[in-house]
């Protein structure tokens, strides 16, 4: 029996998904979960899509949305706003 890699960008397929895995991460990771979050968002949607949206070329974007890597939070915005998401803040409930 073969196996394949899980792609978590294989079931990021609506906007609903997309949305409650970003919160997920972003309520539960940290900074570096984050950022590979918003990568894998990316692919689902298509780099070359999101490159274009952006106006970063499509090596600069893997290179920002590489595990490890430290984007710009201009670089994260952008991405953010290319896949149709926005940040809001909310109180924390104490």
């Amino acid at each position: 029996m073969e196996t394949t890699k899980f792609e978590i960008a294989d079931y990021l397929d609506s906007n609903e998904m997309i949305a409650e895995y970003l919160n997920t991460v972003l309520e539960e990771g940290n900074n570096d979960e984050i950022v590979t979050a918003i990568g894998h968002i990316a692919k689902a949607i298509g780099m070359t899509k999101i490159a274009e949206e952006t106006g970063l070329s499509r090596p600069s974007l893997y290179k920002a949305l590489a595990k490890g890597s430290k984007p710009q939070f201009s670089t994260i915005l952008k991405v953010l706003k290319a896949v149709g998401g926005q940040i809001r803040v909310s109180p924390i409930a104490t």
